[in-house]
């Protein structure tokens, strides 16, 4: 029997979760409102809240699984991608409670744990996983990758963004026409009443199956001044087609890297992770077009879309498993 206590710090989400022998018993998560009045994330205030909310939190997660912390065989921690000062305070966390508790600690990076959140089995419901090997879509604020996923501990990266995020296109993005933060969602849930084809955006192109995103963004906000020196109203007249033609053009961004990678690999199981991987359009447009390539689709629930120590949990069940537990002498990094 294998009980993993997971942490998960990297950026605004303070988050703790059980799983015992790949079952998820709980999933707590302490989020950060403070940032929405800046428009983005503040690391300072983050590392602060973080301080405030990692000891309820967890004790919060032990409760709700109904367990003791006793009972625990490991403790899995997000060492990285993420902003230094909130990685380190679940790092230090860890090595505290590891060293309390003389249990081992494991290293998770965040970018693999929001694929295998694919994994993830909930009590008395069995989620449909992907069988390797399968090419996932990892597409976040801070991150899009293509990944050739060939079991839980071999990854390889086929294709990235050479610039900005898919996530922080959006959220760019909505900034310029007065859209709060964070601002993916809002233009989700406005796009359902725009029409998709209203406008035309920049589609930038790059080499292999690498992505660029700036270049959108750079063509979006010319697009807005442009029109606003005609229109003053014109953000307000237009924007839900605004947002409906600018999710499309991601969204077709993303997807024609994916079928060049579903051919050039020859696999056809395919999954989206991440934090836009929640986004309606994109999810329908994968499964459109599934349909046709004759791919098998995997969604990942909305719940494990975002930061979530859930999929660290997983994660780090699947490395002590394999005996991958690390030291104290153990580091975060920002960047990996």
């Amino acid at each position: 029997m294998a009980i993993i206590l997971g942490i998960e710090s990297s950026c605004d989400d303070t988050s703790a979760a059980i799983i015992k022998d790949g079952i998820l018993l709980s999933n707590i998560i302490a989020n950060q409102s403070v940032h929405e009045f800046y428009g983005g994330v503040i690391p300072e205030l983050a590392s602060r809240a973080h301080l405030q909310n990692i000891v309820p939190v967890v004790s919060m997660a032990i409760k709700t699984a109904e367990i003791t912390k006793n009972e625990i065989s490991a403790i899995a921690f997000t060492r990285g991608p993420g902003l230094l000062g909130s990685l380190l305070v679940g790092v230090s966390f860890a090595k505290g409670f590891a060293k309390a508790l003389n249990i081992p600690m494991v290293e998770v990076n965040h970018l693999q744990g929001h694929i295998l959140a694919h994994f993830l089995d909930e009590k008395n419901k069995q989620n449909p996983h992907p069988e390797f090997p399968f090419l996932c879509l990892l597409v976040s604020g801070g991150h899009t990758q293509m990944v050739v996923v060939k079991d839980y501990m071999n990854f390889e990266i086929i294709g990235k963004t050479v610039d900005d995020a898919a996530g922080e296109a959006f959220d760019k993005c909505a900034k310029v026409i007065g859209l709060p933060y964070p601002g993916g969602p809002v233009i989700d849930k406005l796009a359902k009443e725009g029409n998709a084809s209203a406008f035309a955006f920049a589609h930038p192109v790059v080499g292999g199956l690498d992505y660029s995103f700036s270049g959108l963004k750079t063509s979006f906000l010319y697009f807005i001044r442009d029109r606003i020196a005609q229109n003053p109203d014109f953000i307000e007249q237009n924007k839900a087609d605004l947002c409906a033609s600018l999710q499309n053009a991601i969204i077709r961004i993303l997807l024609k890297n994916l079928i060049k990678a579903s051919e050039m690999t020859e696999i056809k199981e395919i999954a989206i992770s991440g934090g836009v991987s929640a986004n309606s359009g994109l999810r329908n447009a994968i499964v459109d077009e599934g349909k046709i390539k004759n791919w098998k689709v995997y969604l990942p629930q909305l719940k494990f879309t975002t930061d979530n120590a859930a999929m660290i949990a997983i994660t780090g069940y699947f490395k002590y498993l394999n005996n991958k537990t690390c030291g104290y002498d153990i580091i975060p990094s920002a960047r990996i």
